[in-house]
């Protein structure tokens, strides 16, 4: 199958179409191609037009409906005289309405902002004896991939360098499918139960009374749920901000489960460091970058691919035994949670490397969607609850996006193998239907068959079917690990004043509940958060809201 976007073979090539009717009427808007050289102060991406042109081969297209019918005149709707209405017969007007009223899909529910790139993953070492997923075959393989990286809570037109998570995500067009390694630039999240998602995001986003932004919703809701201490710390820490998405780590940040040729099983996270290494940007520098460079990480990105400075990452694993599941000292599934280096030592696998910009934002980028389900044979999902969930959320939430045949779409379809063959038919633009194979199984009819080659080995589950609230987590002890061991003075002196700076904004029965969580953290860190707070004229500890 194809899926390329040129004219079908041997149909005649209408946007190449030489005509004198063509020129007259293109080229008096087309500026005169002087051969001047172009403003060298100018960076890459805002040459992207000027090197449009200077690329294009031969005379400009004919300009077409979408239908491929040639338009005479682009400058004025048909209308009964000069200053008469407008005839309901303009079909080159209505066919630009018509299109224009539905440029914009939704937007994505989080993670609406990003900026994508393409290039490849290069095997250079053996993990063969965890996994047989064909992208890790031998030394030197090399996958193509793509890569969105993503603020989170911010709509499409927000500023690039608040503080907010970073989004991570990497397609991997292997010959066994697409595998989607989806996760963000920490090893954590907020939260480790799926059905808190809606109501967390939620907090990122609006009030739904006044439209604004809100830290009453956003300091309740952490305060309320302290497993989400240990992200919040990072989150108000320097990498809070990361200096564009070259220089921030990524992480699958789930618990991932890999089977190798023998049906051996590990459980495994992934980690991709980057190479250009970490850099952040100083709270009040990222304020000022929010109102003269809003788009700030994707032009940088940009930029970057296109001088040949390509970004790349570091690929490696860490692997847990079943055994040393069943015993360790705290859930391995628990998402707000790392595995300790120590204990589990980073494993190198390869190198990721982006070493093209997309050719166009909406088709590239915007149109680009991952689901965490999608994994080809050797990886496969663990226990972990937040994974689980977003098994179902992220091709639901694709399907309402762009339709339930978006992994037909060019930037998302598994091109790598030679045909997708299944039983799945017909909806919105279904641009590979399948000719006239059967759309049932079983067959009599050559439809396409399993391939037990790739079956799973089983594994046991047992317990009792209820709703369990976690018991005995630790919810403070890594976060102390990162206060005093992470952070040196100065940075500790940083995540105060931006915690304070944050926090103040909230009803103070919220500030003390949020500073009694900190405490538990650590009590210096409880004491120098309650002083900046009063110093910031919040009445800590003087009210009766602590009982709150």
């Amino acid at each position: 199958m194809s899926y390329s976007n040129r004219s079908p073979r041997g149909a005649p090539d209408v946007q190449r179409l030489s005509s004198n009717r063509a020129k007259s009427s293109i080229l008096q808007g087309r500026p005169p191609d002087s051969g001047c050289a172009p403003d060298m102060a100018r960076d890459p991406a805002s040459e992207q037009l000027i090197d449009y042109r200077k690329n294009m081969k031969g005379d400009p297209p004919v300009l077409l409906t979408g239908n491929g019918n040639p338009i005479a005149n682009k400058k004025a709707s048909i209308t009964v005289g000069p200053r008469g209405p407008v005839l309901l017969q303009d079909f080159v007007y209505l066919d630009e309405m018509s299109h224009f009223n539905r440029e914009r899909i939704p937007e994505r529910v989080v993670h609406a902002k990003g900026a994508g790139a393409f290039g490849y993953f290069e095997v250079t070492h053996d993990i063969s004896k965890y996994c047989k997923a064909k992208v890790f075959a031998g030394i030197g393989k090399k996958t193509p991939i793509a890569i969105r990286c993503s603020t989170v809570g911010g709509e499409s037109g927000s500023a690039d360098t608040v503080r907010d998570p970073r989004g991570f995500a990497v397609k991997f067009y292997t010959e066994d499918g697409i595998w989607d390694l989806v996760g963000n630039n920490t090893p954590i999240f907020f939260i480790k139960d799926p059905l808190f998602f809606p109501s967390f995001i939620h907090t990122q986003k609006r009030n739904p009374a006044t439209h604004l932004k809100d830290a009453d919703m956003f300091w309740d809701f952490i305060s309320l749920r302290p497993e989400t201490t240990h992200q919040v710390m990072i989150l108000f820490s320097d990498r809070g901000i990361p200096d564009g998405y070259r220089h921030m780590n990524g992480y699958g940040s789930h618990t991932f489960k890999l089977i190798n040729n023998r049906d051996e099983m590990v459980y495994c996270k992934f980690h991709y460091k980057t190479d250009q290494g970490i850099q952040n940007i100083p709270t009040d520098r990222a304020a000022q970058l929010s109102a003269s460079d809003p788009d700030y990480s994707i032009r940088d990105l940009y930029n970057a691919i296109a001088v040949g400075k390509c970004p790349s990452w570091s690929f490696y694993i860490q692997v847990m035994t079943p055994k040393q599941a069943e015993t360790f000292r705290w859930n391995p599934f628990d998402l707000t949670k790392i595995w300790p280096h120590k204990e589990f030592p980073l494993i190198p696998v390869g190198k990721m490397v982006l070493d093209r910009n997309p050719e166009n934002y909406f088709t590239d980028v915007e149109q680009l969607a991952f689901d965490p389900a999608h994994m080809p044979p050797g990886i496969e999902p663990s226990p972990d609850k937040m994974l689980q969930g977003r098994l179902f959320a992220y091709g639901d939430t694709h399907r309402h996006r762009l339709g339930p045949n978006h992994l037909q779409l060019p930037v998302n379809c598994p091109y790598k193998m030679i045909s997708t063959m299944n039983y799945q038919r017909d909806g919105f633009m279904a641009i590979h239907n399948q000719g006239g194979a059967p759309n049932y199984f079983p067959n009599s009819f050559s439809g396409p068959l399993e391939c037990p080659a790739v079956r799973s080995p089983s594994f046991h589950l047992d317990g009792d079917v209820n709703r369990f609230d976690p018991v005995n987590e630790d919810d403070f002890g890594q976060s102390t690990t990162f206060w005093r061991e992470v952070l040196d003075a100065d940075a500790k002196t940083r995540f105060v004043d931006n915690v304070v700076g944050s926090l103040k904004n909230a009803a103070t029965f919220i500030a003390e509940r949020a500073v009694r969580n900190f405490t538990k953290v650590d009590s210096d860190l409880g004491r120098r958060l309650t002083e900046g707070l009063r110093k910031a004229g919040k009445p800590i500890g003087t009210t009766k809201s602590a009982n709150l």
